[in-house]
Order: structure tokens, then sequence, then C-alpha cells
């Protein structure tokens, strides 16, 4: 007997059995853990196992593979585009709106996200673009025609820039100087993007002010 506890005092309690939702989600939370520490290419179900406290039988259970693994904690950590901001000029719009998708893109998923797609070959990468399309892109896209459709409404845009090459630019420019120049983005960098790349080409030339 443990001479150093009182008889009467409890017995210490063992680890509890996790369920459902509960296990899912500490499943999901150990593979961004994992992908912040050792990337992509070095992931394994053992190691999600070893951080989330289960069994690897658990996350085969549910994930068959390390892709589907990986693409559901993505889905689920991913922030959410809430709408464009508003205030009151395209500049000073995309300006904001191009800030919170640096936090996205800086944020624990976004991290993560990144490392995938900087480690991932050209097969594993095509697994993701649906993971990619619909919680980056797509919206990044939506909220950019939406800021710049607002300015085609204020005169501060030329109508036929509401195009989807350019809704492309900020997102393709960042993805770019982010993955083959290794930029961090910060508020200088993206306020210089839009001064001098998104303000020129959004600006109504002095042919469109004499047609309107």
């Amino acid at each position: 007997m443990d001479s150093s506890r009182r008889p009467d005092s409890p017995a210490p309690a063992g680890p509890s059995r996790r369920r459902g939702a509960v296990l899912e989600h500490a499943i999901l939370e150990a593979v961004l853990a994992q992908l912040g520490t050792v990337g992509w290419s070095a992931l394994t179900m053992e190691g999600v196992a070893a951080e989330a406290h289960t069994g690897k039988a658990a996350i085969y259970r549910r994930w068959p593979s390390k892709e589907e693994l990986v693409a559901d904690a993505l889905r689920v950590a991913l922030p959410m585009f809430h709408g464009a901001p508003d205030l009151g000029g395209v500049r000073d719009d995309l300006l904001g709106l191009c800030l919170r998708m640096r936090e996205v893109m800086y944020s624990r998923s976004g991290m993560a996200l990144r490392s995938i797609i900087h480690e991932c070959d050209a097969t594993a990468a095509d697994r993701f673009h649906s993971v990619i399309d619909e919680g980056v892109v797509e919206p990044g896209a939506r909220l950019i025609k939406e800021v710049i459709s607002r300015g085609v409404e204020r005169g501060e845009v030329r109508p036929e820039a509401l195009d989807d090459y350019v809704c492309d630019v900020i997102p393709a420019l960042m993805m770019y100087r982010s993955k083959m120049c290794a930029s961090e983005w910060t508020e200088g960098e993206v306020t210089r993007m839009i001064d001098r790349v998104m303000v020129p080409l959004l600006r109504p030339t002095d042919a469109w002010r004499q047609r309107s």
C-alpha cells in the first residue's frame, strides 16, 4: 500500500474516455498542431494519435487517409470571411480586406495550409484544391468583387475593371510573393500593393470620364 496517501483519500482519476464530437475535435486540433511543428511531409497518423492522446484505430475509423484527415482539419479550422469592409472608399476598403486576408494567412490554420502548399507534390496538392478554393480563394475573390462593385457605383472605379482577372490580382500576388519571395506581408507591404497596383489599375481613365 502507498503510505504517502491516506487510506480514506480518493484514488487518482484515470483518463476520461472521449467519444464523438469531443474526440474528433481533439484529433483535428492535433492535426493542426502537427502541421505547425513537423509540416506536411513528416505528418503521420501515429504522430496525430500521440498528439491527440488516442489510438490510431480511432483515427482510421473516421478518416481512411492522411489527405482526408488533413482536408477535414482545414475545412473546420479556416477562419470565415465575413462581409467586406465599407469604409467609404475603394482604397480603404481593399486595404482593410487585404489585412483581414493577411490575418487568415498567418492564423494557425492558414500556416498549416501554407505548409501543405509549399511541401506537397502536384498529385497531393490536387486533393486540396477544393479546400483552398472553397475556404480561401472563392470567398476572397467574392469580397474583392463586392468592394470593386461599390467603387463602380460611387464613380471611383471604371466599370470594365469589374472583371475576374482584376479580382484575381490581389490573391495571386499575395500567394506568389508569400511562396516564391518569402514575403511576410507586413501592413506596409499590403499598403504598397494597394497604392501601387490596385488603385492605378482601378482608377477611371480620362477617356472614361469624357465618355461618362
